[in-house]
């Protein structure tokens, strides 16, 4: 990486309680009307930290026509430091980056073929440095304001700024009706997809031989829809929230562009000297308007539970995430804390595993870069052995993932950091919005309940992008 010769900004965050409640959504509302909105979270299914950014004060972008991302991203991370003596809380955003990192960041990691048509042009990496935040602790049902003290900057404005979007939030309240979401298939006429199901077939079949030639033992293979999005970005982002919430739900938004995510997957939690990531392998179809003790969820629920496909899947990806943090993790200090458990989403069931391990490291610019280059993309949404199974994924799928199966998070001043698995996500970009879904594909997979997979992932994502539409005055 190379050395940092600038002169750092210091930094001194700042955190003070709000002082108050209000809606969620209200206030998502304000500051989606703001320059630059950032949302992490923002629903009830986060179980930590909802942050709620704008206005970011430098923006970092890298492009896939560009080189050496990690060099420019280290120069970058580099610029904003807190002094010696600042003691951030760990696992908390104290100000810091809220962006994305972009699946084809691994063509500059492992040598690939490179065959994809990057068709959507966003950046491979966009960063946003928040110097503000308003935080909400779903915990502890708190709303806290956080400002960053620099160098030209007077803190006391910002904190201003945070108490005059809390109030408006509180003075206009979110009035928008929970709306039921009816589902949608995706054959409708204004739906296009990058492959048919003759395309997906074949390619199904050329990983089968794949397999067979033990070239791979699982590829995650995925298909894209389109169709034309007039909305705003800000209303299908509530929309998702309200329908579909997600733990690590996402929204960012700049020009004629907007990433809205509703992942429920934990890419990477970096907390300190402890590193966390929780691989999804698995899915079945959910009622959410039933209980789960309705013979129609049960049954899903035990079809999973008892699938041994699905058990081989996550077993696989755990192994393969285990050696991937042992690049960057104190010897004998992996383990596996939970090696599956069934989550329940609104429209799906899950299969979850949780990895934890000790960093090597100390925290910092390089300890990013080298979690990155050791990890990424996730191997829940690549394949075994990763960089054979990115290698077939590329010549495979017709067009470049983009964000999705990337990552969308923040990193923060203390090089703490949280990603998620850009997965149920949608980009939008001048004026048509992409879905993408996907599945783990192993020998004994299905080609139709492979198919029917894509469906029942990108049904729920894009009944609420034509709802969005509906929505408008």
């Amino acid at each position: 990486m190379t050395v940092q010769t600038e002169q750092p900004i210091l930094c001194r965050p700042h955190i003070r309680p709000a002082g108050g409640q209000v809606e969620l959504s209200a206030l998502m509302r304000i500051i989606a009307g703001k320059h630059g909105p950032a949302i992490l979270g923002g629903n009830p299914s986060v179980r930590g930290v909802s942050i709620f950014a704008a206005e970011p004060v430098e923006v970092f972008e890298f492009h896939l026509s560009e080189n050496e991302p990690f060099e420019k991203l280290g120069r970058v991370l580099s610029r904003y430091r807190t002094p010696d003596d600042t003691h951030l809380p760990a696992g908390v955003f104290s100000g810091g980056w809220i962006g994305f990192f972009g699946y084809e960041l691994g063509r500059f990691i492992e040598t690939l073929p490179q065959q994809a048509t990057d068709d959507i042009d966003l950046p491979v990496i966009r960063l946003g440095f928040y110097d503000k935040a308003i935080l909400y602790d779903h915990q502890r049902d708190t709303f806290s304001f956080v400002a960053v003290d620099m160098q030209g900057r007077p803190v006391e404005q910002k904190f201003a700024a945070l108490a005059d979007w809390f109030a408006r939030a509180k003075q206009h309240p979110d009035s928008t009706e929970s709306t039921d979401v009816p589902a949608v298939q995706c054959d409708v006429p204004d739906v296009g997809a990058n492959m048919s199901q003759e395309q997906y077939f074949d390619a199904l079949a050329q990983i089968h031989r794949h397999i067979t030639d033990g070239d791979v033992y699982q590829i995650n293979l995925s298909r894209r829809f389109s169709m034309p999005f007039f909305a705003g970005a800000a209303e299908l982002f509530g929309l998702l929230n309200r329908n579909n919430p997600s733990p690590y739900a996402a929204y960012l938004a700049w020009g004629r562009s907007a990433v809205v995510s509703a992942s429920p997957e934990l890419f990477l939690e970096a907390r300190g000297d402890r590193i966390r990531t929780c691989p999804i392998k698995g899915t079945r179809p959910r009622n959410g308007a039933l209980p789960d003790e309705a013979p129609a969820n049960r049954a899903q629920f035990n079809t999973l539970v008892q699938s041994e496909k699905d058990q081989a899947e996550l077993a696989m990806i755990v192994d393969l995430l285990r050696n991937d943090l042992a690049q960057v993790c104190v010897p004998g200090s992996r383990y596996v804390s939970c090696a599956r458990r069934i989550e329940a989403f609104p429209t799906v069931y899950h299969a979850v595993a949780t990895i934890e391990g000790t960093l090597a490291a100390p925290p910092g610019p390089q300890r990013v870069e080298a979690l990155l280059r050791a990890t990424f993309p996730g191997g829940s949404i690549t394949g075994a052995p990763k960089i054979s199974a990115m290698e077939i994924i590329d010549a495979l799928e017709p067009t470049a993932r983009s964000v999705y199966t990337g990552a969308i998070g923040w990193i923060g001043l203390n090089f703490d950091l949280c990603l998620n698995i850009a997965i149920r996500t949608v980009l939008i970009r001048s004026g048509t919005a992409y879905v993408q879904t996907g599945g783990g594909i192993v020998a004994d997979s299905d080609p139709q309940a492979e198919w029917d997979e894509t469906l029942t992932k990108a049904d729920a994502l894009l009944a609420c992008i034509q709802q969005s539409g509906k929505q408008l005055p």
